[in-house]
């Protein structure tokens, strides 16, 4: 049922799958499991800015307890964890906080020492993302590929709390629309489609990029559901039903395939972002740094090689349809768009269950930095060949949260 012609766009359903499926992600998927894009650096402690939030999702399993393990050292450890008496007596807590929603934080000593040894770059000032502060003693590496996103049971009031502060404070909507995408709220989604349609290309952006998150997360977790959980294994596959209460047009008032065409507008918002980039990442001094030159070679010419592939995409989105009316207006909007998107990433931290909380912040922080390129054309195209880039930076937490983000 999603096919044809996406909003605001030139660009159409089957022309993306053909590409992306046969040509792009089979080549960014060997990327994304290369050292440099799967360990990232993320700070699961910091606290909730919005409400008090006791809510750690309510079952142990959502939980990260500290676990001694000798393969994890004090400098990407927590710096100010001590190896206590307690500690060492939670062996139990430990072994149960391991299952669905624990975050496995064990590194190898080869990852270790190459971790080290990566610099952090000065962030730009023009950041649509709070930031974690990596040189926290909470902020902690973490292995993207022994973390997958998936179901983890987290659900039900808490986790609708973090989606309707998403879509009620952040978005630009009219007050009278309320949780835009609970079930059975048919009156409101009409009202809330009908209010879509009048907006200027902009808002309407905005709530779509929302929107197409919030389907890409719910597909995630449909796809990789627990199916089974008893003591001998835990099997993980699709679950079409969770599926299609999500995205069936009947179950969901027509508002499903709405979502998932969403989705492949977050999708040519990236791609259009990749495209643009091209330069920063073709500059003969830029590194994909681990310590292994063979292998930073050979996955930087893969970059490059995906990147010059999204360059040749036939029907990009033409973003200078944003913010181009009257000057004044626009840079005041661009402002607004930016502080709400970075409410989006601080509301991340409300999070209750850990390993949600670390693919929201990735994926946020992903797409922050796909709007940072799109509103920094001009800085990128002024760039020098060597020596540093002047007004446009990316970090290395940007870089992996960005092709990871846009992976998913």
């Amino acid at each position: 049922q999603v096919t044809g012609y996406l909003d605001d766009c030139s660009c159409d359903v089957e022309t993306i799958d053909a590409f992306n499926n046969y040509k792009l992600f089979p080549r960014l998927n060997q990327l994304l499991e290369s050292d440099y894009f799967r360990y990232y650096k993320v700070n699961l402690k910091k606290p909730c800015p919005f409400w008090d939030d006791n809510s750690h999702c309510g079952m142990r399993d959502c939980a990260v307890q500290p676990c001694p393990s000798d393969e994890v050292p004090d400098g990407i450890r927590s710096g100010s964890y001590k190896y206590s008496e307690e500690a060492n007596n939670r062996g139990d807590e430990c072994e149960e906080a391991e299952r669905l929603g624990a975050v496995d934080g064990s590194l190898s000593t080869e990852t270790r020492e190459a971790v080290l040894q990566w610099t952090r770059h000065d962030d730009s000032s023009e950041s649509f993302c709070e930031a974690d502060d990596i040189y926290s003693p909470d902020a902690e590496y973490v292995d993207l590929l022994l973390n997958p996103e998936r179901y983890t049971g987290y659900k039900g009031p808490d986790a609708w709390k973090i989606w309707n502060s998403i879509y009620e404070e952040n978005c630009f909507k009219p007050q009278n629309v309320k949780r835009p995408l609970a079930s059975g709220r048919g009156e409101s989604l009409i009202y809330l489609t009908k209010w879509v349609s009048s907006v200027c290309v902009e808002k309407r952006a905005f709530y779509r990029l929302i929107s197409g998150l919030h389907a890409s997360i719910n597909i995630h977790l449909s796809a990789r559901y627990l199916l089974q959980d008893t003591w001998s294994e835990k099997r993980w596959g699709p679950n079409v039903t969770e599926f299609q209460q999500r995205f069936d047009e009947v179950l969901t008032r027509g508002e499903g395939p709405r979502r998932l065409k969403n989705l492949y507008f977050l999708y040519l918002i990236e791609l259009r972002a990749l495209s643009k980039v091209l330069p920063f990442f073709e500059r003969p001094g830029f590194r994909l740094y681990t310590g292994n030159e063979g292998q930073d070679e050979e996955m930087k010419d893969l970059l490059l090689e995906i990147l010059h592939l999204a360059k040749s995409f036939p029907l990009h989105f033409d973003e200078n349809s944003f913010f181009a009316g009257n000057k004044k207006e626009a840079a005041k909007l661009k402002e607004e768009f930016r502080l709400h998107f970075k409410n989006i990433s601080k509301i991340m931290d409300c999070v209750g269950c850990f390993k949600c909380r670390l693919w929201g912040k990735l994926q946020t922080q992903g797409l922050g930095t796909a709007l940072k390129i799109l509103f920094s054309e001009n800085l990128i195209e002024k760039m020098p060949e060597s020596g540093p880039s002047y007004g446009f930076q990316l970090t290395r937490q940007e870089i992996v949260a960005l092709f990871n983000a846009f992976g998913r």
